[in-house]
């Protein structure tokens, strides 16, 4: 572990791992009866205090194993000239479990507290239960401890991971909600400006053009209501320009049927934007997609040009449906089809998924745009909303608007 990245209590535990190594080993270089044994106490606390600085036994588990294995070399033929160092087994239960993988830290532990026994016995020390149950004892705590640090370290981390994932997806949520707010703003006003301003613009300049018909040649009058008529006129063509301004993202680069067709590619949302695509397409779904299904848009009949407020609620009421689909209905296939009809246009949205009781619906808590929703914004314009559905047999959705006068 990077000395860098240690907390104050990790810290104070790795000195304390150090000054308890450095202890045990001048214990027993003071208990051994030979030089030899002096010089081996001090040549094991040299390899221990160098793969303590060495940068390649923290970081890789090859140099950390080949350490290891000179260190408790070391350790042993310490163990063969002085029985006080099996007590040097305790520090190094802690290193074997820290720097190896449970696989191998657990044997090798074993192993270290059967050395430190049969050192004990070897050298002619009265036998009796501490000789086994001290040292094993000893094992069993140092894997039971470093295993449960581990096992709440683990806990820890995922738990501070899904922390910052609550906070980036409350602040996703928090400008998703931020956007969508924008948007249906944009959409009232848009909505209020085309029904109230324009219409009433529009009833002036025909009103304007009855009454100018409607005077006799060379009226002083006629004047002011040429005037009046062309004020109302540029009027009604800047209201009809700040309803463009404030339609969706998703009309501003193109028709209704190029929404519609963006809408169907894999991944996108409601905001996608993307080129268009000439007539219909198949769409099949990214890898990773999820629950997505393969949606397929098509076009019926002659396009005609629809007012802002059918386009908005078209796209709105297919994004819904769409949406929808994608959440519960576990699809595998989805069809938009936009139809154009003498005196209509209707858009279709049918998949193939488990379906639903239409009667049993409630509107939602939460006022998301859902059945209830759509059917508002369809019976808004004078149209009519249906849908058809039950349980294993897929659900289709259909809205259809009348056509304007004109249209």
């Amino acid at each position: 572990m990077d000395p860098r990245s240690l907390t104050p209590a990790l810290r104070a535990l790795r000195l304390c791992l150090h000054l308890l190594m450095a202890g045990l080993l001048v214990l027993a270089a003071v208990r051994a009866d030979s030089a030899a044994g002096t010089v081996l106490a001090g040549v094991t606390g040299a390899v221990y205090a160098a793969g303590s600085y060495l940068p390649s036994v923290r970081s890789s588990q090859r140099a950390a194993a080949v350490w290891l294995a000179v260190l408790g070399a070391s350790w042993v033929a310490l163990l063969c000239l002085t029985p006080e160092a099996l007590w040097v087994a305790f520090p190094l239960y802690f290193l074997q479990l820290h720097l190896l993988p449970v696989r191998r830290s657990v044997p090798v532990v074993v192993l270290t507290a059967v050395a430190a026994i049969l050192s004990y016995v070897g050298h002619g020390a009265p036998l009796n239960p501490g000789v086994f149950i001290g040292p094993l004892l000893g094992a069993a705590v140092a894997v039971a401890t470093v295993l449960g640090y581990q096992a709440l370290y683990r806990e820890s981390e995922r738990r501070r991971r899904l922390i910052e994932e609550l906070i980036a997806t409350r602040a996703e949520l928090a400008a998703a909600e931020r956007h969508a707010g924008t948007l249906a703003e944009r959409e009232r006003l848009a909505r209020e400006i085309h029904d109230t301003l324009a219409q009433g613009l529009s009833s002036i300049q025909l009103l304007l053009r009855a009454a100018e018909r409607a005077l006799p040649p060379g009226s002083p009058a006629a004047g002011h209501i040429d005037g009046a008529r062309r004020a109302a006129q540029d009027n009604l063509a800047e209201a009809r320009r700040f309803v463009r301004a404030l339609t969706p993202p998703d009309l501003e680069h193109g028709s209704l049927a190029a929404a519609l067709e963006r809408l169907c590619e894999p991944g996108a949302g409601a905001g996608a934007a993307h080129e268009p695509l000439a007539g219909a397409g198949t769409h099949e779904p990214q890898a990773g997609a999820g629950a997505r299904p393969r949606v397929r848009f098509s076009v019926s009949g002659t396009p005609v040009e629809l007012p802002t407020p059918y386009e908005v609620a078209l796209l709105r009421i297919a994004q819904s449906a769409l949406a929808n689909t994608v959440r519960h209905a576990a699809a595998a296939r989805a069809e938009i089809t936009l139809s154009f009809m003498d005196a209509s246009v209707t858009l279709d949205v049918v998949d193939d998924g488990a379906g639903f009781d239409p009667g049993a619906v409630r509107p939602s808590s939460d006022g998301g745009f859902g059945l209830p929703a759509m059917r508002s914004r369809a019976e808004s314009l004078g149209g009519t909303f249906t849908v058809e559905s039950a349980p294993g047999q897929g659900t289709a959705v259909a809205v259809s608007l009348p056509l304007p006068a004109g249209a």
